[in-house]
């Protein structure tokens, strides 16, 4: 959308102190108008713990200074999907998350080539990127408190499911890594 950059830019000039900016979004799924669901709701300030159950950020509305990846890194490769929720952990973590509260982009989603459809249960992925945070040392005590409750709800989801379709071996890794985490709280 036209004004997007250029709102983005003034509120990061005249507040030095803000990092990272992103902004509400138009949802056409299917071609059609959606409303976002309430678990979408956007938040600004210290986010972590709303970034922590999906991504709520839109890689398309961010605007960050050029530090910020230097800081964290970049979007991890080695994750086929949800490597936007691992870098705005990685970020949430140690800035705050400034929201702008205008609809300057249009976030398309429904089609067959959407990456978050390509592979079933994403979060499978979402525990690696929970479980890498959670190791990198830089949470503090509340943080890492939060990220491994999430870690366990989502963990146990998936060993139900896989108990579920038979599939042991998953099964019983999930167990186990639940069992892990349940131990550092």
């Amino acid at each position: 959308m036209p004004r997007k950059l250029s709102i983005q830019t003034k509120v990061m000039r005249k507040n030095r102190e803000i990092n990272v900016t992103y902004t509400d979004e138009i949802w056409i799924r299917r071609g059609k108008r959606v409303n976002p669901k309430k678990k979408h709701q956007k938040y600004s300030g210290w986010i972590f713990k709303h970034c922590l159950p999906l991504c709520i950020i839109s890689p398309s509305s961010v605007m960050l200074r050029r530090e910020i990846f230097e800081e964290v890194g970049y979007f991890d490769e080695n994750l086929p999907v949800c490597e936007d929720y691992d870098l705005w952990l990685r970020i949430a973590a140690r800035h705050p998350i400034f929201f702008i509260d205008e609809k300057l982009i249009v976030k398309r989603g429904g089609h067959n080539d959407q990456l978050s459809h390509r592979f079933w249960g994403n979060d499978r992925f979402r525990v690696k990127a929970l479980e890498k945070i959670i190791s990198d040392g830089i949470l503090d005590k509340s943080q890492k408190n939060l990220a491994i409750q999430e870690l366990i709800k989502k963990g146990t989801i998936l060993e139900k499911g896989f108990r579920k379709r038979g599939k042991m071996e998953e099964a019983d890794y999930y167990h186990e890594l639940i069992k892990k985490y349940r131990s550092y709280i």
